[in-house]
């Protein structure tokens, strides 16, 4: 019993972990957004820029091949469109923020005080959307069993794998891979 609830914490953990570094790449993604375009590989701005349609899809991807009941995939769609909308709101004033400070480091002299207080306004910024994106990813696992969890942990991790490997693929041969 205690290994089972073991097993359950460390993939709730590895969820929200997950999130987390879900959340740093949405981050660099609006960083690196521009025109409209997206980052090199899409990533997870391109989910959180989308309809509520495109939402209901991506989740509906997400979950293919676990068995979740049709109240769940309502909920999760729900829980994902709700911290769409709060992360866009954030990602809009993020992409304000670095206007400012490109016009900071523009101006004819560098204001450094200036400079610094935005930096930190920018990593609230980033903050607050790392907590709504891991409020969103603990609202998730309650809705989800512990061995559909399990199941989900274990599809991340295995995209994980591949996303390594095909990193280090792209690599030249001289680059050392530790």
């Amino acid at each position: 019993m205690a290994t089972t609830q073991s097993r359950s914490l460390k993939m709730l953990f590895t969820g929200v972990l997950l999130a987390v570094m879900a959340t740093v790449a949405v981050t660099s993604w609006a960083h690196a957004t521009h025109g409209g375009h997206h980052g090199p590989m899409g990533g997870p701005g391109m989910f959180l820029s989308g309809s509520p349609e495109h939402i209901d899809r991506a989740v509906d991807h997400m979950f293919e091949g676990i068995d979740i009941t049709d109240v769940q995939r309502r909920q999760l769609k729900d829980i994902a469109k709700a911290a769409a909308k709060d992360v866009r709101a954030q990602m809009e004033s993020g992409r304000e923020l670095r206007a400012r400070m490109r016009a900071l480091f523009t101006a004819p002299t560098i204001d450094e005080p200036a400079v610094e207080g935005l930096r930190q306004q920018i990593g609230r910024q980033h903050e607050a959307v790392s907590r709504r994106m891991t409020q969103a990813a603990v609202d998730a696992a309650k809705v989800l069993t512990p061995q559909q969890r399990e199941q989900l942990a274990k599809r991340f991790e295995a995209r994980r794998g591949h996303m390594m490997r095909h990193e280090q693929g792209a690599l030249p041969s001289n680059v050392p891979m530790a």
